[in-house]
This record gives structure tokens, sequence and C-alpha cells, in this order.
């Protein structure tokens, strides 16, 4: 599955329409965020406010959202990026110089725990969308 299935699935990263996407993927990507917030305890706000790049609430349960999505969707594991995945799956879209200089400002950065780790590399990427 493509990572732009995955970012298409927050309506986060602008890397495509949703048209591009099957209705499948997006029963997929949908049902995923439903267990994961389901999951973490989020509300719909907060899920609402964190897909619209509002990153103001650092409630732990939105951070361990974003946690819980990432890392169902392949590209985290035990709270570290999977670069060579993130290469792979973006690449195709976006040119393999775009993901990479996006993946040089973002795939290093490390938060406190795993939860705060996924939260900022996703805050990360979506300011930085619009290079992808």
């Amino acid at each position: 599955m493509k990572v732009l299935i995955v970012f298409a699935a927050f309506a986060v990263l602008s890397l495509a329409s949703a048209a591009e996407l099957t209705d499948s993927q997006k029963a997929e990507i949908r049902q995923r965020a439903k267990a994961c917030a389901k999951q973490e305890g989020i509300t719909k706000e907060q899920a609402i406010a964190l897909r619209s790049g509002n990153f103001a609430d650092t409630d732990p349960k939105v951070k361990c959202f974003a946690n819980c999505f990432l890392e169902q969707s392949g590209l985290l594991a035990n709270g570290q990026i999977k670069p060579d995945v993130v290469l792979a799956k973006l690449s195709p879209i976006a040119g393999e110089a775009k993901v990479k200089e996006v993946q040089a400002k973002c795939d290093s950065i490390k938060g406190i725990d795993k939860c705060d780790t996924s939260y900022q590399l996703y805050k990360c990427y979506y300011e930085n969308r619009a290079q992808i």
C-alpha cells in the first residue's frame, strides 16, 4: 500500500488527490483511523484538528493516535521511522530527490517517547508536504 494512502487518509499531506485511492483503500484507511482513535480514546474533534494540521493539542492520546496510525500503516516500527519504506512508497509519486529532502529534515526527529516521536514526525512531514 502506498504511503500516499496513509497520508491521504489523514487528509494531511497533499501528495495526491483522494480520487487516486480506490474505494477499498479508502475504507481500509477509515477503518485503521477509527480503530486507532478508539484504542487511544481521542475525540472526533481531536482527530479533525490533527488532520487539519492543528498541532496545538499536545494531549498524549493524540500523540499515541499518530503513533498507532503510522505503525499500523507500516511507516514506523517501535517508534522508529522506516526510511526505506517511506522512500520506496513515496518516490514513485513525488520523486526520490524530493522525498529524500523531506526525510533529511524530518527522519532524525526524536521525541520523549514513541508517541511523541510519531507526533513530531507527522508534524514535520505535514509542514514539509509542499516539497513532496
